[in-house]
């Protein structure tokens, strides 16, 4: 039997959307490990302060195994990524507890080198560059759509090694994944199997002709005779583009939104900029992610073994949600959190979470998220807000925080 709760402000609805800041700080007062029904009916708890949140993402008692849950198996198939059980994809390193998860990230980090992404940087460059192009002589344009969309699955597909002609079936697919997130689950359901049953043709061209893409990277993977079987590749893939690249939109759109909010901000930035002076940018991309970042609830983790957290008892197979927009914005570790400061140095927020499921890829999202905003606040020094910010509306769903639509102007561009 679960614990009665105090009243609480509204949760999950579109106004706690457009704001979810001011319900988190009430949760993080008044009830800040919370027993909570989700808009799936499925009910987990809620931890919202940051020392309770840091230490539940390193805690070993809370696996990331839906096997876990306590709940029979038509909940558990609320919980995971859309669409994963249906297209064989569950073996990927969000769902799965060490030794497993160690052996398959040992390899996959064999593949996925930071120096692998150091290389890309010139390619991310040319993408957001292009992409500008095709729009800078408009004067107006919704970034999501015409940037912070297309450039993160692009890149993810030059990554991986999809060839360009196949590309645009990718951006249809994700556009599909987007759109339908928070939503009805089948049309997530179909791009994710259409995106498998691709992914392993491709898997099998790359095994007879391996090149310097992260596929064939994978594939050579090996360590102590073990290799990642064609399923995991698949697997691994799928999260980059389905993870992945919804982060870093989100990253893009709310970092963008974030600084037109913010004018002082975003002068001192393009100040910086002009002078060649990258070192607010190192710090401004880690104060997006902690203002208002792409993940607003870590993915979920069920607790092997009656466990305490907060104070509060969690009973074998309770869900439990990390809540990361509510431990970044909390006053007891960060001074000031509801202000944006790009220069601030005291910034181990949890934006790509902590422990040994800390972001894989949140070099290439960082990289991705400087170039685009090098791009956009240098090309287009002008951008402003081209709505009422009471009318944009934020994508339903859980794990992800983003706008559907960030319509800006700008001073045409002209060859």
């Amino acid at each position: 039997m679960q614990p009665e709760n105090p009243p609480v402000p509204e949760l999950f609805s579109w106004e706690f959307a457009a704001d979810p800041y001011p319900t988190y700080a009430w949760l993080r007062e008044h009830a800040p490990v919370r027993w909570t029904r989700l808009p799936s009916g499925v009910e987990a708890w809620l931890v919202t302060r940051y020392a309770d949140a840091r230490s539940a993402l390193a805690d070993t008692r809370l696996s990331k195994n839906p096997v876990h849950h306590a709940e029979p198996a038509h909940a558990r198939g609320k919980t995971g990524i859309p669409g994963e059980r249906g297209a064989d994809l569950m073996t990927h390193l969000l769902n799965i507890d060490p030794p497993d998860h160690t052996r398959l990230r040992r390899l996959v980090s064999k593949a996925f080198t930071p120096r692998r992404v150091a290389e890309f940087a010139p390619r991310v460059r040319e993408l957001a560059d292009g992409l500008i192009d095709g729009f800078a002589a408009d004067g107006s344009a919704d970034l999501i759509h015409a940037f912070a969309f297309p450039l993160p699955i692009y890149a993810i597909c030059d990554l991986l090694g999809v060839p360009r002609e196949d590309q645009d079936d990718f951006r249809d697919w994700a556009g599909m994944m987007i759109r339908h997130g928070g939503g009805p689950r089948g049309g997530v359901a179909r791009a994710v199997k259409k995106i498998r049953a691709y992914l392993a043709d491709l898997i099998h061209r790359k095994r007879q002709d391996l090149g310097d893409d992260l596929i064939s990277g994978l594939i050579r993977a090996s360590d102590h005779d073990e290799q990642l079987t064609e399923n995991e590749v698949a697997a691994m893939c799928f999260v980059l583009l389905f993870a992945g690249f919804e982060t870093t939109v989100n990253l893009i759109g709310n970092g963008t939104y974030a600084l037109l909010r913010n004018p002082d901000q975003r002068a001192l930035l393009q100040d910086a900029l002009r002078a060649g002076d990258d070192a607010l940018l190192t710090t401004g991309i880690e104060e997006l992610l902690r203002y208002d970042g792409p993940v607003e609830l870590a993915t979920w983790r069920y607790a092997t073994e009656p466990l305490t957290v907060g104070g509060q008892s969690v009973s074998t197979g309770d869900p439990v949600l990390v809540v990361l927009a509510a431990a970044d914005r909390d006053p007891a570790r960060f001074d000031g959190p509801d202000t944006l400061d790009l220069a601030r140095r005291d910034n181990q927020h949890l934006g790509y979470g902590h422990g040994i499921h800390y972001c894989l890829g949140a070099p290439l999202a960082r990289l991705e998220g400087r170039a685009a905003l090098t791009a956009l606040l240098t090309r287009l020094p002008d951008l402003r807000l081209a709505a009422d910010p009471a009318e944009l509306r934020w994508r339903g769903g859980l794990i992800m925080r983003g706008l559907r639509t960030l319509p800006v102007r700008f001073a045409p561009l002209r060859d």
